[in-house]
């Protein structure tokens, strides 16, 4: 049997969407497949929509200020989908395991995945592991898979923009 691996590609599933948002349902879908979705979601008006809900909501996860909050926060989202996990082969594609009903909308599909997944990244990694990039003014979402759990920067610009003004400041109070 193959165990989703839930935790790390759904989390980043998510940074992806809310970091660089596709302006249509295709993309939302190509988006999927890129981060190991297989299956195929019914097509139904206003999932675009729907499923910017599912984010907006999972980045009050991410700008939590504390453990608790966070995971008062996922279980709210998470029993909102609640479903028992459940073995299946759809497609063929060999036996895995799913934490949500079957037939349900892609906004449903990915509350659920996302949920459990940011919960197992959080509670596998660490609950601080889920975050915004310290180099303001920029506002991505960080999902931290480093081996130190020390990420604080989207990118290696970001990090560099934040040396820079951190330099250019001690060299103005000397």
């Amino acid at each position: 049997m193959h165990l989703n691996p839930y935790g790390e590609y759904a989390v980043l599933l998510a940074a992806s969407l809310v970091n660089d948002w596709p302006t249509n349902r295709a993309g939302i879908i190509d988006r999927t497949r890129t981060f190991g979705m297989t299956m195929r979601f019914p097509t139904h008006t206003g999932d675009h929509f729907a499923v910017r809900a599912v984010l907006d909501e999972w980045l009050a996860v991410v700008d939590a200020n504390s453990a608790d909050t966070r995971a008062m926060l996922l279980n709210h989202s998470m029993a909102t989908v609640a479903a028992y996990p459940r073995l299946t082969d759809h497609d063929g594609e060999g036996w895995h395991l799913h934490y949500r009903d079957d037939g349900q909308r892609l906004p449903e599909v990915l509350r659920a995945v996302i949920g459990v997944g940011t919960s197992l990244h959080l509670v596998t990694r660490g609950m601080h592991r889920l975050g915004r990039c310290a180099g303001e003014p920029c506002t991505q979402v960080i999902v931290d898979t480093t081996r130190n759990g020390r990420q604080r920067y989207c990118s290696v610009r970001c990090a560099n923009r934040a040396a820079v003004r951190r330099h250019r400041d001690r060299a103005s109070r000397q």
